[in-house]
């Protein structure tokens, strides 16, 4: 039955789609969004870098150097010693440099400067939150007092929870604090 229907086609020249597996329609993001979630999702909010409060004459200085370089506010960087060029005098200039993973997205002088213009928090959201000012019944506790019962002199190392232990993970913590395993009796 379908040889009857696709036979008198043979002679024209007909592209068949498949319907069967069709693929969804994916919105496109931007790259340098995605790129910056990506990194973000593997590495962490925490980074190792410089905090960057930028100056007050931050567009002056860098529109300075790409004059210097024939470049205006609308230009591309059109080879890449030009770029290095620019880039180096900006890290001269200001002493806060252009890092590897970013250096794909600037393209343009705009790019530059936007880079330039947007400061970096390198607080991590704890420490955001201590510095804060926050209502009356929300407090943050920075330095925790955690109960051992070896230490404990309030009350003589008798604890709420007699069968629970206090385990501490983490390598910053474990320096901080001592954890302990409880004895468990079995009946």
């Amino acid at each position: 039955m379908l040889r009857n229907l696709i036979l008198p086609f043979t002679r024209t020249n007909i592209q068949v789609n498949s319907v069967r597996n069709k693929q969804k329609k994916v919105p496109k993001v931007d790259k340098k969004l995605q790129a910056a979630a990506e990194s973000l999702a593997s590495r962490g909010f925490l980074r190792p870098n410089k905090p960057w409060d930028p100056p007050v004459d931050i567009e002056e200085k860098i529109l300075k150097i790409c004059v210097s370089n024939g470049l205006n506010t609308n230009s591309e960087f059109d080879s890449l010693a030009l770029k290095f060029s620019v880039l180096n005098s900006c890290y001269e200039e200001t002493g806060h440099s252009v890092p590897n993973s970013l250096l794909h997205t600037i393209e343009t002088v705009d790019d530059l400067l936007s880079f330039y213009e947007t400061p970096i928090n390198v607080l991590t959201p704890f420490d955001a939150l201590k510095k804060m000012d926050l209502p009356k019944n929300l407090h943050v506790q920075e330095d925790y007092v955690r109960f051992h019962p070896d230490k404990d002199t309030l009350f003589n190392g008798a604890t709420a929870f007699p069968q629970s232990s206090t385990i501490v993970t983490g390598l910053k913590a474990k320096k901080k604090y001592e954890g302990y395993n409880a004895k468990r009796s079995w009946p």
